[in-house]
């Protein structure tokens, strides 16, 4: 009974270091990006339901871009709170800052996808950039460095979107961390010709690929996936970049209590449930493998069987991907969340699985 188990766990760990190695390692050792600044018109697009306070602290912040050609578009998805008068307040204040309000549709109700559609028709500009209500950019050149990987080619940018630190707090490790791997899966993918999802929160493509694939229409009844199914959808080998410069980054403020972070997961993944069928294969196959390279070798453990070779498989998987995590954070910015990757990929691991028993019952709220 035990044999085949341990060739099952030599299966898994192969499984794990072909990830790593395979996969993960085209962005942990890609060579620094460079920036070549291009004059393109690019439209900035936030949209905004009840988010008073961060659209009062964070629009100004994208209004002062250091860039020679852009417009802001902010879209007010029908809010209840005093986002609609700050919006206003801004459209008046700075020259190059329109407003678009969404009014509650009885078709497309709480549909941040009808918002968004809205928005992007009335973008003057062919390049549109998006971020999130609560994020801000880390850098006054973060238009520069975002619309500086276009070329004629590639017109969908995927972008890095990190949390900010909050220090002693191991939750906010874990959402880092995970935000840090789920980066380096669709960085790593995109880099070998498969890209498969982004991230609103730092986004950007041309307008002609939203036209292309007639916008969100394929997935319009489902509320998530703005972003991630967008591109599942629309990027291609030929279509898609990276930007992973330190002035690219955003920054969003992250969740403070479990609670409300497992809700926010929960939408990410029960949005992945449509992603293409290889996706969800490779996801899958993943997530799976890693649950497994916990769970295995505590039954062979248990029984003290072939216990060193164990040990020794158990030890050149953390070497693996160790070190290409930690090279990823660096690049990312986020090396402080390396030193805790064993502790942290096991929390993660368990919550996720939490996640899908929990979503098989009862379905995750989305936008506001």
């Amino acid at each position: 009974m035990l044999i085949p188990i341990l060739y099952f766990f030599i299966f898994i760990v192969v499984i794990q270091i072909s990830y790593y190695l395979g996969v993960f390692r085209k962005f942990a050792f890609a060579d620094a990006q460079k920036i070549t600044p291009k004059r393109i018109p690019i439209t900035v697009i936030v949209c905004a339901k009840n988010e008073e306070e961060n659209v009062a602290n964070f629009i100004p912040l994208l209004a002062e871009q250091n860039y020679p050609d852009f417009e802001i578009v902010l879209i007010d998805d029908a809010s209840s709170d005093r986002t609609l008068d700050i919006f206003e307040g801004f459209e008046k204040q700075y020259p190059n800052v329109r407003l678009v309000k969404v009014e509650n549709n009885e078709a497309f109700w709480g549909n941040k996808k009808y918002a968004l559609t809205l928005g992007i028709k009335a973008a003057r500009k062919e390049y549109l950039l998006f971020t999130d209500a609560d994020c801000y950019p880390t850098s006054k050149e973060w238009i520069t460095a975002m619309s500086s990987q276009f070329t004629m080619q590639k017109t969908i940018v995927l972008g890095y979107g990190k949390y900010e630190k909050i220090p002693n707090s191991f939750l906010n490790k874990i959402i880092r961390f995970e935000t840090l791997l789920t980066a380096i899966q669709y960085f790593s993918w995109a880099k070998i010709g498969h890209p498969y999802m982004g991230v609103g929160r730092n986004l950007a493509y041309k307008k002609e690929e939203f036209f292309n694939v007639n916008g969100f229409i394929e997935h319009m009844q489902i509320r998530s996936g703005d972003d991630d199914l967008f591109v599942n959808q629309a990027s291609k080998a030929k279509n898609t970049t990276i930007a992973y410069t330190l002035d690219s980054f955003t920054l969003s403020k992250p969740k403070t209590t479990y609670k409300e972070w497992l809700t926010q997961k929960r939408r990410h993944i029960a949005t992945a449930n449509y992603y293409k069928p290889f996706d969800k294969l490779q996801l899958g196959a993943f997530y799976c493998s890693q649950l497994l390279f916990i769970l295995l070798p505590i039954i062979l453990l248990a029984f003290q069987f072939q216990w060193i070779l164990v040990l020794s498989l158990i030890a050149l998987r953390y070497l693996v991907a160790w070190i290409v995590v930690g090279f990823s954070a660096g690049k990312l910015k986020e090396n402080d969340i390396k030193f805790w990757f064993p502790v942290v990929e096991v929390v993660l691991i368990f919550t996720q699985i939490n996640i899908f028993i929990t979503n098989i019952f009862s379905k995750p709220v989305h936008w506001k």
